[in-house]
């Protein structure tokens, strides 16, 4: 047995479970799906293949492991539904080579009812068995926080949902392997619909305090004061934080399909976070007007343009779009993020500020649309002609705050 793991998609879901499984001495196979968008530093890469990892040399490896796991992408499509076509091709791939005993588990954001509707008709007919008498097959939502160092995945409780009872203790003995605690779903339509709660409960909460943001704009009251003092209730309360948009791999799904029921509270949420980019930006030349100048031809700064602090990871970064309205308005954008060389928007590069102080105190304005470790948000708050901070981590009164 080459490998005991084939990780089948190595983007942002992916990468951190080989990379989990190769930690704890799971000798690892991984496979794309197509462009990842994940992407590892080069230390890890060698401590991954040290650890025994490598990449599957063509889709026959898949049938020489005890465990697959599907992780890959599913974007959003054109009608806001779920596109679910790097599954179904990945699902086709396994099932060509899948073997008795095999345990398969799907870990891609997908709607609830997809594991036993979509990938168990699309790995019986390729292989000719049976899911739950053949092979097992469960569902096990991914929970990855990108970035952060206080959550890892030994101390993330895994949510597992089986076809059957054996195929839920099946998966159950492979996670258990990974982390500290496995909880057992009924099936793998509750641990889908595990994954629907724990992302539509992320983007309504910041749609509530994008919401509560402009609220407390207009009544001049200080909304980051107003969370600090809430979030020290012991009970009854989590703090968010607004900010200039949502991104992230996770998209809030307001149609639960197959059933076609759409969530009105989450709908009303995609409604409000998809308006704060140009919120953002009506906030810019309002400031901008209020110091005697114009957004069209004013030297606008971008600050972290990233979706996440501290990564590279572009995916859904709402910079993109305050970006293309301040051009539309007429500004001159240019970004500065120490994790990103590079930025292209409308197909045109935007350019890169060298100096950060010096581009700061050049620009008419600075937005500070991401708070990366490396910034030092005092000394910017100073160098800075005009700052909007959009993620409130100036200190109090340094600067124009979201």
């Amino acid at each position: 047995m080459p490998a005991d793991l084939a990780v089948i998609g190595l983007g942002p879901f992916g990468l951190p479970l080989a990379q989990a499984a190769v930690a704890a001495g799971i000798p690892t196979v991984g496979y794309r799906t197509g462009p990842e968008a994940a992407s590892l530093s080069a230390a890890d890469l060698r401590r991954m293949l040290s650890g025994g990892f490598r990449h599957a040399t063509g889709p026959a490896e898949l049938g020489r492991v005890r465990t697959a796991v599907i992780c890959a992408p599913t974007p959003r499509g054109p009608d806001g539904t779920l596109d679910l076509t790097q599954v179904e091709a990945a699902a086709r791939t396994l099932a060509a080579q899948l073997r008795p005993h095999t345990t398969v588990v799907l870990e891609s954001a997908v709607p609830p009812g997809t594991t036993e509707e979509v990938l168990r008709p699309l790995l019986e007919a390729g292989s000719g068995l049976r899911a739950g008498r053949d092979f097992h097959l469960a569902y096990s939502p991914s929970r990855v926080d990108p970035g952060n160092r206080d959550v890892t995945p030994a101390t993330t409780p895994k949510v597992i949902g089986g076809l059957t009872p054996a195929c839920t203790e099946s998966a159950a003995a492979f996670y258990s392997r990974l982390t500290d605690k496995v909880v057992r779903a009924r099936g793998p339509r509750e641990a889908e619909t595990v994954q629907l709660l724990e992302t539509n409960f992320r983007h309504v909460n910041i749609a509530l305090v994008n919401e509560m943001a402009v609220l407390c704009h207009d009544l001049g009251v200080d909304l980051w004061d107003v969370i600090r003092c809430a979030e020290t209730k012991p009970f009854g309360f989590q703090a968010f934080r607004p900010g200039p948009g949502v991104g992230g791999h996770t998209v809030p799904q307001d149609l639960t399909a197959p059933a076609g029921r759409t969530l009105r509270m989450v709908e009303l949420a995609q409604q409000v976070n998809s308006q704060m980019p140009r919120y953002v930006v009506q906030r810019a030349a309002a400031l901008l007007n209020e110091h005697g100048k114009s957004a069209r031809a004013a030297r606008v700064l971008l600050l972290g343009v990233t979706y996440k602090p501290d990564l590279a990871d572009q995916q859904g970064t709402p910079a993109r779009e305050i970006a293309v309205r301040l051009m539309e308005l007429g500004a001159s954008v240019s970004y500065h993020d120490p994790h990103v060389p590079s930025w292209n928007v409308l197909d045109r590069p935007v350019p890169r500020a060298d100096s950060l102080y010096e581009a700061a105190a050049d620009a008419d304005l600075t937005i500070l649309l991401q708070h990366h470790r490396t910034y030092d948000l005092q000394g910017l708050s100073v160098k800075a002609q005009l700052l909007l901070d959009t993620r409130g981590a100036t200190p109090t009164g340094a600067a124009h705050r979201l």
